[in-house]
């Protein structure tokens, strides 16, 4: 008998435009103590599967037809108050977006404890110590400050720990994790990965690992299943299917993931399917986006950041002698120069993301300075003299989900930026540009008319880069642009990035835990560990031969994926 067992499912959303089928008569099973993936693009139907299994669907999705059964028991129709009871003791479920599925109103002891109340029978120290051993097992420093803490005052990656935990909190018999490790860079992901899969060896626990990332899926998985569009077009032993693929859909995925060990001009692209609409090569020199103030008197590097510190407040008090704080950078140091774009790395916290917040002027530091084209950003006083270099310095953030205004149509996204630095003329030629500006992400001007739900994550990260480009900035900062794509739009949005670069003579900061990206896009990379800066070296450097031992580590864990794709080439 099956631990879970799904048959002939198919999963509705009507809507005034007829029925779609999101997920169409997919059947599969999972076994106790195995752990099967479940990877294709973003919209083949894999986190609504997850989330029909738990009865969790968004209105006004509901399951039209099939059966799921947990240990041979059904539970596809139970009443509300039946599946309360199955959430959380019998099945945890690890949700993609770390920055939503927290409760920002509760601290995380709260969190943590209230998960523990309602799945076990202990006391309330009981149930503290379980908290604090589960937030040492998914690799959260200082647990016992840290469970005071509200989610805001957490990083991303670090939130993806907290929700981990959470889903662990029940000791459940079945976990679905749906994208567990978007947000974690490969140390922390490597410990997350370890601790599922000792639960499922030790604990005969089952897993349904829903992720894009193919490394992971090769490393950790025993059976590997396929959806394109709400099918399962492939399912089997994990080295077969990856690394023998009978399928073309799943030949061109793989074909798709960044390579790690070598660096190529240009991602492979899922050629199966569609692609969205291909970026077009413009004439810069006569173009809106190539008039930019350069100021040709400056020959420095662009940015030179030096010897930058900035702290939190993790306890406040009214005697400074008893504050506690948390170091998010250390004395930071590094320049970029103009057309290369720099590489950071490290685990979440380690303060990649507090430094480029710095860098745009979300931050202020507590002592160091932050010096565009000679100009030291952190001596300017007023808004005034800040909003030019502010229009030179545009940052695509790293959740496309939550980084634009839902009541807002894309046009007005695009144009907000444009408009507040009054860099048109009138509202006519504002629309040419912007129209342009959709036109060349590869989103067509139609885009405009529309809001940002209706796009999926790929395409409102062109959104974001449009809006970016709005300013006609000379530095574009990218933080974890591609974190929370599929492998083909990840490929989509790094060639349009590299097109435009080549294009615009831009330079980026550019940010990710996705070792063989950094590799593919980056001349140079510094790798930063608990908010200090321990190496910078040129890309192949660092990748070839690096000197610190913490880079030695995060290289030696970046998942290996060459020998399966050499494989495929091969037959």
């Amino acid at each position: 008998m099956s631990l879970l067992e799904v048959k002939n499912l198919r999963i509705e959303y009507p809507s005034r435009h007829g029925v779609f089928a999101a997920v169409k008569s997919l059947s599969f099973s999972i076994e106790r103590g195995e752990i099967v993936g479940v990877v294709g693009e973003s919209g083949a139907g894999k986190s609504t599967v997850g989330n029909a299994v738990i009865d969790l669907l968004s209105p006004p999705g509901h399951v039209a037809d099939g059966e799921v059964f947990l240990d041979g028991k059904k539970i596809s129709g139970l009443s509300n108050e039946e599946m309360r009871q199955v959430r959380g003791s019998k099945i945890g479920f690890i949700f993609q977006d770390p920055m939503t599925s927290l409760n920002p109103l509760f601290t995380v002891e709260h969190q943590l404890k209230e998960t523990i109340h309602a799945n076990m029978k202990v006391s309330d120290s009981e149930a503290y110590e379980r908290a604090l051993s589960l937030m040492n097992q998914v690799g959260i420093p200082q647990p016992e400050n840290r469970l005071k803490q509200y989610p805001h005052q957490f990083s991303g990656g670090m939130r993806q720990r907290v929700v981990i935990a959470i889903a662990l909190a029940g000791e459940p018999d079945l976990i679905i994790a749906d994208e567990p490790t978007t947000a974690l860079d490969v140390s922390i992901q490597d410990q997350i990965l370890n601790l599922i899969r000792e639960l499922c060896i030790e604990h005969n626990v089952g897993c349904m690992l829903v992720t894009h990332d193919m490394g992971v899926v090769s490393n950790v998985t025993d059976r590997v299943a396929v959806m394109y569009r709400g099918e399962l077009v492939e399912i089997g032993p994990t080295k077969k299917v990856l690394g023998h693929p009978d399928h073309p859909y799943t030949r061109s995925l793989i074909s798709a993931v960044p390579r790690s060990d070598i660096k190529l001009e240009r991602f492979p692209l899922v050629s199966y399917i569609e692609e969205a609409q291909e970026h077009q090569a413009i004439d810069i020199k006569n173009h809106w986006l190539g008039q930019r103030e350069v100021h040709r008197d400056y020959t420095g590097p662009l940015l030179n950041v030096e010897n930058v510190n900035l702290r939190f407040v993790t306890k406040d008090s009214l005697f400074e002698s008893r504050r506690e704080y948390i170091q998010a950078s250390n004395n930071v140091s590094f320049e970029i120069y103009e057309g290369e774009t720099f590489g950071l790395v490290g685990e979440s916290g380690s303060g990649k993301s507090t430094i480029a917040r710095v860098i745009a002027g979300l931050y202020q530091p507590n002592s160091g300075s932050v010096h565009f084209e000679g100009i030291d950003l952190t001596a300017l006083k007023s808004e005034k003299e800040r909003r030019p270099l502010r229009r030179a310095m545009q940052m695509v953030f790293q959740n496309p989900y939550t980084s634009m205004n839902p009541r807002m149509k894309v046009f007005d996204i695009v144009a907000e930026p444009i408009r507040f630095h009054s860099l048109t003329k009138n509202e006519a030629e504002t629309r040419s540009v912007v129209d342009d500006l959709l036109e060349h992400v590869g989103l067509g001007k139609a885009a405009g008319l529309k809001y940002p739900h209706e796009f999926s994550g790929g395409q409102r990260q062109r959104i974001s880069i449009a809006r970016a480009l709005a300013t006609r900035p000379r530095l574009l900062i990218c933080d974890e642009p591609t974190s929370a794509l599929d492998v083909s739009v990840q490929a989509q949005i790094l060639n349009l990035l590299k097109d435009l670069q080549s294009e615009l003579g831009l330079t980026m900061l550019f940010i990710s835990h996705d070792l063989p990206v950094i590799r593919q896009v980056c001349d140079r990379v510094g790798v930063m560990k608990m908010g200090t800066l321990l190496e910078t070296a040129s890309t192949e450097q660092l990748f070839t031969n690096p000197q610190h031992e913490y880079s030695q580590h995060l290289i030696s864990l970046m998942p290996e994926f060459t020998g399966l794709r050499e494989s495929i080439k091969a037959s």
